[in-house]
C-alpha cells in the first residue's frame, strides 16, 4: 500500500481522475491501475524468481523510461483537453462583448468614419475533429472503455518496479512458491493502496470544484502540467544522469 503512494503513481493517477467526481468510479480506476501495476509485477517478477532472469542495464533503464514517457503523455492529454475547453468557456464569458471598427465613407468631398460594432461569432467544434470525442462515440457503450486507460498506465508503471521487488524478494524469502505468493500480496496491496488514494482525490476534487466548471478544468491543466514536468524530469535522469543515452549508463532498480 505504501509503494502505491510513490510520486510518479500518485501523479499519473490525478492526471487520470482530475475530471472524475465519482468516489466509486475513481475507487475502480485505482483498482484497474492496480490490477495493471500487478499483472506486469507478476509477470516479470515471476520470470527473474523461477528462472533467474537476468534485466541488462539498458533494458531496465528503457523501462523506466517508459513511465516517464507515460507521464508525458498523461500531461499533455490534460492540457490538450484544457486547451479544447477554452474557447467555450471564452464565448460564454464574452457573450455581449463586440468588435468595434470603422469604414471610411466620401460624402461631397468630404471624407469621414461610420463605426460598426460586430457581436463575436461563435464556432462550435465539430466532435469528428477532435480524436478524443471520436473514440468516445465509438467506444463509449463498452463499459470498460474508461478503465483500459488507467490499466494500461498500471502496466507501464509495474516495468519500472518489477526488477526491485523481484530482488527484494529474493534476498528475503529463498522458497520460489512463496516468493511468487509475496509478488500475489505484493501486488493486492498495491491495488488497495491506490483505490483509497483515488477515492480521495476525487472526494476532494468534488468539494473544491463543486460548481465551479473554471476551477475543475484549471485543476485538470494543473494536473496535466505537473505530469508533464515531472515527466521530463524523470526522462532527463534516466537519459543523462544515469546514462541511457551515454556510454556509461547505471541501472540500480529500485
Amino acid at each position: 500500500m505504501r509503494h502505491a503512494t510513490d510520486p510518479d503513481h500518485v501523479i499519473a493517477v490525478t492526471t487520470i481522475v482530475s475530471n472524475q467526481r465519482n468516489s466509486m468510479r475513481a475507487a475502480l480506476i485505482g483498482a484497474f491501475w492496480g490490477l495493471g501495476h500487478t499483472l506486469t509485477i507478476l509477470v516479470v517478477g515471476a520470470g527473474i524468481i523461477l528462472f533467474n532472469l537476468v534485466i541488462p542495464v539498458r533494458l531496465g533503464l528503457s523501462m523506466e523510461l517508459s513511465v516517464a514517457v507515460m507521464l508525458i503523455i498523461l500531461g499533455l492529454w490534460n492540457v490538450a483537453g484544457f486547451v479544447r475547453a477554452v474557447p467555450a468557456g471564452s464565448i460564454e464569458d464574452h457573450e455581449a462583448e463586440k468588435v468595434v471598427h470603422s469604414h471610411p465613407h466620401s460624402h461631397g468631398g468630404l471624407v469621414h468614419n461610420h463605426p460598426h460594432a460586430h457581436q463575436h461569432e461563435s464556432h462550435s467544434d465539430s466532435p469528428d475533429h477532435i480524436p478524443l470525442d471520436w473514440m468516445d462515440r465509438v467506444f463509449g457503450k463498452v463499459s470498460l472503455y474508461q478503465y483500459v486507460r488507467p490499466l494500461v498506465v498500471g502496466i507501464v508503471h509495474g516495468l519500472a518496479g518489477s526488477a526491485a521487488v523481484a530482488l527484494l524478494v529474493l534476498t528475503t524469502i529463498r522458497n520460489v512458491h512463496w516468493a511468487v505468493a509475496y509478488l500475489l500480496i505484493f501486488g493486492v496491496g498495491t491495488i488497495a493502496g491506490m483505490m483509497v488514494i483515488t477515492m480521495s482525490l476525487a472526494s476532494v476534487f468534488r468539494l473544491m470544484a463543486s460548481g465551479r466548471q473554471k476551477f475543475s478544468r484549471r485543476l485538470a491543466l494543473a494536473s496535466g502540467l505537473l505530469s508533464l514536468g515531472f515527466g521530463l524530469f524523470v526522462a532527463y535522469q534516466i537519459c543523462f544522469v544515469n546514462g541511457l543515452f551515454t556510454n556509461h549508463a547505471q541501472w540500480i532498480p529500485r
